[in-house]
């Protein structure tokens, strides 16, 4: 009986979620980024969107812990890394096909993250971040040393891998339309979460975690499920992302740099909200494009990146949706 009712209570919350405009926006935005650059079979412009999508699928999924839970997770690149690794791995040496490689990574990365996050989840503060920093780091010294891994040289893919997709040319697209769906699936995530049960104990650990348990939150529990949970999708985008790319090292795969960028994006955007982590992922992307291609700004795109969250943090908390929230309050019941 109760089985019965949990399931008729999740088949409303799904059904409640789909009746919301936010629902249909991230529907579209999803459509938007599929349509886009296959109009006209522009090359450029799927480049730059992919990017974004890797940029979003980051954030959003950094979102569960930094936005909604409150914790500070500088580490959160090493799911996409060890996503990637993985799958390459099983592709390159044991001959699977993508689709089984990539679910073997996501199931493998989120269970490693339930394991660590059993662990350093019990610290708080400055002390778990700088835990997050040092998992990072312990991986990336592990994988340099990890000879089936390829060591410090990493791995390579033959460009025959590609042959089963269509070649070359054709799998560019085809990794890029599911890179998008693993953009899509990380906004509905974000957004379930957020109207959850499971969401709303995570912002009152959040707001205040020792009042939540005395609140009958089981926070130990609902952390390490949502550090194991934020870590399934990056770990696909990181699959998806190396197995493009026909190649994987470490310094790539664990790039401390991308952490700290995601973290500017969901704080640009604004912690907590669904909306805010794909629009400052889409704004940093333009940003980090500009820079990287200006001869006068080039060399401190990364001081500016840490500029920029300095002063958000300082003067725009809310992020960019905190300052639409306070001109549009009707907002709210628009964007999540």
């Amino acid at each position: 009986m109760s089985g019965k009712t949990t399931g008729t209570v999740a088949g409303e919350q799904r059904a409640s979620l789909r009746r919301r405009p936010f629902f249909w926006i991230i529907a579209a935005v999803i459509a938007a980024f599929a349509l886009a650059p296959a109009i006209g079979n522009n090359v450029e412009l799927r480049e730059s969107l992919l990017l974004a999508t890797v940029y979003i699928t980051l954030a959003s999924n950094l979102n569960i812990m930094l936005g909604y839970a409150g914790y500070i997770n500088f580490g959160s690149i090493v799911f996409f890394g060890l996503g990637g690794y993985t799958c390459v791995y099983l592709i390159s040496a044991h001959g699977w096909p993508l689709a089984a490689a990539e679910l073997a990574a996501g199931v493998a990365v989120s269970f490693l993250a339930l394991v660590f996050g059993l662990g350093i989840l019990r610290l708080r503060g400055a002390f778990f971040a700088l835990a997050t920093i040092g998992i990072n780091e312990a991986v990336q010294a592990f994988v340099s040393n990890f000879e089936p891994w390829g060591g410090a040289a990493g791995l390579y893919l033959p460009t025959t891998i590609f042959k089963p997709l269509g070649g070359p040319m054709r799998a560019l697209w085809v990794v890029y339309f599911l890179l998008v769906a693993v953009m899509g699936a990380s906004l509905y995530l974000s957004y379930a979460v957020k109207s959850s049960k499971f969401g709303l104990g995570l912002i009152a650990i959040g707001q205040n975690e020792d009042a939540a348990v005395v609140l009958g939150v089981p926070a130990p529990l609902y952390k390490a499920l949502a550090y194991s949970l934020s870590a399934f999708l990056p770990a696909l985008a990181g699959g998806l992302y190396f197995f493009k790319s026909a190649f994987i090292q470490p310094s790539d795969a664990f790039d401390l740099n991308l952490s700290t960028e995601a973290m500017v994006i969901v704080m640009l955007g604004g912690r907590s909200t669904v909306t805010g982590a794909a629009i400052g992922a889409y704004l940093y992307e333009e940003l980090r494009g500009y820079l990287l291609t200006s001869q006068t700004f080039s060399s401190f795109q990364l001081v500016i990146s840490g500029a920029l969250l300095l002063l958000i943090v300082l003067f725009v908390p809310g992020g960019l949706m905190g300052w639409i929230y306070g001109r549009w309050p009707r907002g709210k019941e628009v964007l999540e």
